[in-house]
């Protein structure tokens, strides 16, 4: 399936949630925010939420400072 990952085309196997591929990009359990087509998913849905040929994903690494 085709997706766009932080503006760029990307190519994923079919039937993936969004936890696995966070774990693929090695940021599971790291802060960062993920919108998919415009929607923000809690953190708490990352587990279930199935991507979809199609989807826009955004994300955003949290980085603290002051």
């Amino acid at each position: 399936m085709k997706i766009t990952l932080n503006g760029e085309e990307q190519e994923l196997q079919d039937d993936i949630l969004l936890g696995q591929l966070l774990e693929q990009m090695q940021l599971a359990g790291k802060r960062l925010a993920v919108e998919i087509d415009g929607e923000i998913i809690p953190k708490s849905n990352h587990a279930h939420f199935k991507i979809e040929n199609g989807n826009r994903i955004e994300i955003v690494h949290a980085i603290g400072g002051g």
